[in-house]
C-alpha cells in the first residue's frame, strides 16, 4: 500500500516497526475511521452523565492512545471523555476533513493536519480553524514548526506534534569493508555542508565495494533528504510557484541526478518490498535517515544488523515528515479542545510519545529528557541519537509550503529522477518528463 506523500509512505510502511524506545511509530489498520473509544471513560461520541466527549481526529498512528495520555487526562480531568477516530492514510483523511470543513459541520474537536497539508489548511482553511497562538506559549516550539502552521496575518492553526529531523544511517561493516571512515563524527565532517560531497565518498565506496553492495539506496532519497534542508523547495514565501527555478531544487537534483547517473546506487524505490528486503540483505550501506527511519531500519534489517548500524549527522540539517492538530472553529467544546490540544502537545506529553514510539519532539524543552532504549543504542552502535536528531532540529530551515507541494514532489521523484535511474533516461529527459507531470498538476 503506497500513497504519494511522504507521510503517508511512513504511515503505510511502519506497521509493526520497533522504534527508538519501544511500540509502533505508525500503523496500518484500515482507510476508514475505526470509531473506536480512545479512553476508558467511555465513547460513542455524545454527552452523557455531565461529561463532554472530545473526538480527535488523527491518521496513522500518533502515539496519544498508545503512550496512555487519554487515559491520563480523563484522570486529571473527569468530566471529560476522548474519543480518538483513526484514518490510515492521509491521502483518504484530508479529502475527508477539508469536505468537512467546508460543511462547517461533521469535524472532531481536534483534528490532526500532516505537514504536506499544513500550507494548504494555513492558506485556505485558516477560518476554519481557532486561533491557538492566543492560547499558548509559542516559545514551547521550534520556531520553524510554528512558523509552518502561522499565516500572514499571525494566526496560529495548529500546535506541533513530531518532526523529522534528518541524519545519515551507515553499515559500518560494509564500510570499513570498503576501507573508508567508520568514525561517525569524521564522517559528519567530511561531508558537513554539502549532499554533493556525501555523494563523493559513494564514488569511493564504489571503488572497494563488497560484492553485492551499493553505497545508496536510491538517488529519490538523496533528493528529498537534500531538499528537506534548503531554503526554498517549489513555493517563495508569497505563495508563488518556482520549482523551475528554485535554488533548493537544483542542488537537490543536482546530487540525486549524480547518483542516478552512477553505479552507486540500489535503484530501490523506497518503501516498496525490494526496499525492505534491501535492509535485511545488506544490499546498501547508507540511507537518509529521518528520526523516525530508525526503527525501521531495526524492524527490516533484523537481529542481523544489529551492532553494525551507526548514525552520523548528515550534510545539511533537514526535515522530512511531522505533523499539527488543530482545533475547527466548528468544535462544539473549543475552550476544552484547545485545553487537551495544548496538553497534549506541551513538553511533556511529548517525551512520553517518544518514549513509545519514538515521534522526535517539537519542543526543545523535551530533548534533554529522551532517552532510546538500550537496545536500540546497541543496534546502532551506541551512537549518541538523540544529540544528533536534537541537533538537527534546532538548525533546521523555515520551509515555504505551497497547496501542490506533494504532488510537484512525486512528479520529480517518482516520475523525473525514475525514469533516470531505473530506465536510463538522461537527466535533461527526466526534468522534461516531471515538468509535464507538474503542468498537469498545476493546469497549465
Amino acid at each position: 500500500m503506497r500513497t504519494s506523500t511522504r507521510r503517508s509512505h511512513r504511515v503505510t510502511a511502519l506497521a509493526a516497526v520497533a522504534v527508538l524506545a519501544t511500540g509502533l511509530l505508525a500503523g496500518c489498520a484500515s482507510d476508514d475511521d475505526d470509531n473506536s473509544s480512545a479512553s476508558d471513560n467511555g465513547g460513542g461520541g455524545g454527552d452523557g452523565g455531565g461529561r463532554i466527549t472530545l473526538t480527535v481526529g488523527t491518521f496513522g498512528t500518533f502515539g496519544y492512545k498508545q503512550a496512555g495520555l487519554y487515559d491520563e487526562y480523563t484522570k486529571l480531568h473527569p468530566d471529560i471523555t476522548i474519543k480518538e477516530n483513526v484514518t490510515t492514510r492521509t491521502d483518504v483523511y484530508w479529502p475527508k476533513v477539508l469536505t468537512r470543513l467546508q460543511a462547517g459541520s461533521g469535524t472532531d474537536d481536534i483534528q490532526a493536519i500532516e505537514v504536506g497539508n499544513i500550507t494548504e489548511a494555513v492558506q485556505t482553511q485558516a477560518a476554519k480553524f481557532v486561533d491557538l497562538g492566543k492560547d499558548v506559549d509559542t516559545s514551547q516550539w521550534l520556531d520553524w514548526k510554528n512558523a509552518q502552521a502561522t499565516t500572514k496575518d499571525g494566526k496560529l492553526i495548529g500546535l506541533g506534534t513530531d518532526i523529522g529531523p534528518m541524519a545519515i544511517c551507515y553499515r559500518r561493516d560494509l564500510f570499513e569493508k570498503a576501507g573508508l571512515e567508520t568514525d561517525r563524527a569524521k564522517l559528519a565532517e567530511m561531508w558537513k555542508g554539502d549532499w554533493s560531497k556525501y555523494v563523493a565518498l559513494g564514488t569511493e565506496y564504489m571503488k572497494k565495494a563488497p560484492s553485492g553492495t551499493k553505497f545508496v539506496d536510491s538517488a529519490s532519497s538523496v533528493y528529498n533528504a537534500a531538499l528537506g534542508g534548503g531554503e526554498e523547495r517549489y513555493y517563495d514565501k508569497d505563495g508563488n510557484v518556482v520549482w523551475g527555478r528554485s535554488a533548493g531544487v537544483k542542488k537537490a537534483w543536482d546530487a540525486a541526478m549524480a547518483v542516478a547517473t552512477s553505479d552507486m546506487s540500489a535503484k530501490l524505490k523506497q518503501f516498496d518490498k525490494p526496499w525492505d528486503q534491501g535492509f535485511a540483505n545488506a544490499r546498501f550501506a547508507t540511507v537518509a535517515c529521518p528520526a523516525w527511519m530508525i526503527g525501521y531500519i531495526q524492524e527490516k534489517a533484523g537481529d542481523a544488523g544489529k551492532g553494525k548500524w551507526d548514525i552520523a549527522a548528515a550534510p545539511t540539517a533537514a526535515n522530512w515528515g511531522g505533523s499539527f492538530i488543530g482545533v475547527p472553529t466548528a468544535s462544539k467544546h473549543q475552550k476544552e479542545a484547545v485545553a487537551l490540544a495544548k496538553w497534549l502537545t506541551a513538553p511533556e506529553q511529548q517525551e512520553k510519545v517518544f518514549a513509545k514510539q519514538a515521534s522526535f519532539p517539537s519542543t526543545p524543552a523535551a530533548y534533554g529528557n529522551l532517552t532510546p532504549q538500550p537496545d536500540t543504542l546497541a543496534y546502532f552502535s551506541n551512537a549518541p541519537i538523540t544529540q544528533i536528531y536534537s541537533d538537527s532540529a534546532r538548525t533546521i530551515p523555515t520551509q515555504y509550503f505551497g497547496t501542490k507541494d506533494q504532488p510537484i514532489n512525486t512528479a520529480l521523484t517518482d516520475v523525473g529522477i525514475l525514469q533516470v535511474e531505473q530506465k536510463g533516461k538522461t537527466p535533461e529527459q527526466g526534468w522534461e518528463a516531471a515538468g509535464k507531470e507538474i503542468k498537469d498538476v498545476l493546469g497549465q
